[in-house]
C-alpha cells in the first residue's frame, strides 16, 4: 500500500479574523482549529503520517496546543512567508517520498473524515492530482478597477476548489521547485501547468475556509448542532 502523509497548513496570521492569535490557535467550539483537524485527521484511515505546519515563531506553541487536547506528539515545521513556503516546507518533511501527500489548509477545521479518505482514494491512473469541489452557485460578475460590472460570467462547470489536495510526493516536489509557484494560489495550479491531469471530487459544504469572524460563528453553530 501507498503511504500517505497529511501536510496540515496553518500557518496564517489569522489579522482577517481579527485575532492577536495566528489562525490556526483560535478556538472553535472551545478546540483550537489546529486540535480539532488534527483529531479528524487521526481518524482517517487513508492517512498514515501527519506533517503539522506554522509559522516559524509558533512550532513550540503548536506542540504545547496538541499535547494540551491530548493528542500525540507530531512532526511540527516552521511555515514561510507565503502558502507555497509553507507548503514546501511541509512537503520536504515528509517521510516517504515514494508515497501519496495530502495537503489540507488547517482553517478547514471541519473537514468530514470521509471526504479525506475520498479524496485520496481517488488519486489513480491516470490523474496527477485530486481535490475536492463543489459547483459554484452564485452568479458571478466580471467587475472592472471602477467598480463597473463588465459581463456576467457563465457559471456551469466553475467549481470551487476545496482541500485536501492529493497528489504523488515526486509530482508535488518537482512542481513545488518551479520559479513561478509563488504566483499560484493553490498547488493544483503548479500540477495544471506542468501538464498533468487534474480531477476533482464532490466536496462537503462543511469543508468551507474560516477567514472572517462571521466564519467563526457559521462553525461554532456546526460543532454545537453535531455535538
Amino acid at each position: 500500500m501507498v503511504r500517505c502523509t497529511a501536510v496540515l497548513v496553518g500557518a496564517g496570521s489569522g489579522t482577517r479574523l481579527g485575532s492577536d492569535l495566528p489562525k490556526a490557535f483560535v478556538e472553535v467550539g472551545g478546540t483550537t482549529l489546529l486540535a480539532r483537524v488534527v483529531r479528524t485527521v487521526l481518524t482517517a484511515g487513508s492517512v498514515d503520517d501527519i506533517v503539522v505546519v506554522v509559522g516559524p515563531d509558533h512550532c513550540e506553541l503548536a506542540a504545547r496546543t496538541l499535547a494540551a487536547e491530548g493528542l500525540p506528539a507530531l512532526r511540527v515545521v516552521a511555515g514561510g512567508q507565503t502558502r507555497a513556503d509553507s507548503v514546501a516546507a511541509g512537503v520536504a518533511a515528509v517521510p516517504a517520498r515514494d508515497g501519496v501527500v495530502a495537503i489540507h489548509d488547517v482553517a478547514r477545521t471541519l473537514v468530514p473524515a470521509s471526504l479525506i479518505d475520498r479524496t485520496v482514494g481517488a488519486l489513480v491512473a491516470p490523474w496527477s492530482a485530486v481535490a475536492p469541489a463543489l459547483p459554484v452557485p452564485d452568479t458571478l460578475k466580471l467587475v472592472g478597477p471602477d467598480d463597473r460590472v463588465i459581463r456576467t460570467v457563465d457559471r456551469r462547470g466553475l467549481w470551487a476548489v476545496q482541500t485536501p489536495q492529493v497528489f504523488a510526493w515526486r509530482t508535488l516536489h518537482r512542481v513545488l521547485g518551479r520559479i513561478e509557484r509563488t504566483a499560484a494560489t493553490d498547488e493544483l495550479t503548479l500540477v495544471e501547468r506542468a501538464g498533468g491531469r487534474v480531477r476533482v471530487v464532490t466536496g462537503d459544504p462543511r469543508n468551507f475556509k474560516i477567514t472572517y469572524p462571521a466564519d467563526v460563528l457559521v462553525a461554532e453553530a456546526l460543532v454545537r448542532d453535531h455535538a
